[in-house]
């Protein structure tokens, strides 16, 4: 049986592969910043990179043509930004944009794409990711449609929550309403309501989680669902 790699890469999913596909990728990852702001790769053009935060949020943009933005997805240390370039596809018509500061392990397509031809563990992880990012925007969808703000501003806090270590997060109201695609009014008064409720603190553009677990109580379903469908998918044995 191969043995457990010998480092960590502080990505999760990157962390998941045995020994043999460590070594392949390891010489050709290179460590680099995530500042807030930063754009990976707009939509529409060739992508030359991968990325596997270590830390930190990405959102996944999608661009309309009257330059309007909205995000379908967010990934953080649990998965990797650039699936498209393995589906033989450079381009997506989404925008990639750090929200939250951090670090990610950057790869060239090429590589990638020659790993993810091997077959194996990359091939299977990257798979079952890229299903688990289709129910990502599916819940999303329904979750923008059908549920009140105060619960989608909770369910998508708990997501960033989840992607950041310890329990603040650096964003401003304008942000989040920017990127649930609804007006600032609206995210703030949901705010304010967890606030009182004292699930949160939130303070010039400082978000601190107080009460995981009222917090969860006040979010949609669709938070749990997206969770049971990463434990399902990415924790589930990886054949070496």
């Amino acid at each position: 049986m191969t043995k457990s790699p010998p480092w960590r890469s502080q990505n999760r999913l990157l962390d998941r592969l045995p020994a043999d596909a460590c070594a392949r990728l390891q010489p050709h990852l290179q460590r680099i910043e995530l500042p807030v702001g930063k754009v990976l790769f707009e939509s529409d053009t060739k992508q030359s990179h991968m990325y596997f935060p270590r830390s930190g949020v990405v959102s996944l943009l999608y661009v309309m043509e009257n330059g309007d933005t909205g995000e379908v997805a967010m990934v953080g240390n649990e998965g990797i930004i650039g699936v498209s370039v393995m589906v033989d596809s450079r381009t997506t018509p989404t925008r990639g944009v750090v929200q939250v500061a951090g670090e990610a392990l950057m790869l060239k397509s090429e590589v990638g794409d020659r790993e993810f031809q091997r077959g194996g563990a990359f091939q299977l992880l990257i798979l079952r990711y890229t299903q688990l990012m289709l129910s990502q925007m599916a819940q999303q969808v329904i979750c923008n449609r059908h549920h009140a703000m105060e619960r989608q501003l909770s369910r998508w806090l708990l997501s960033a929550f989840d992607r950041v270590e310890g329990g603040d997060l650096l964003l401003t109201q304008e942000a989040i309403a920017h990127l649930l695609g609804v007006r600032r009014e609206g995210v703030s008064e949901a705010a304010r309501r967890l606030q009182e409720a004292e699930l949160i603190t939130y303070a010039r553009g400082r978000i601190q989680l107080l009460d995981r677990v009222g917090l969860e109580r006040r979010s949609c379903e669709c938070y749990q669902i997206v969770r049971r469908e990463y434990d399902r998918l990415l924790m589930a044995p990886v054949p070496t």
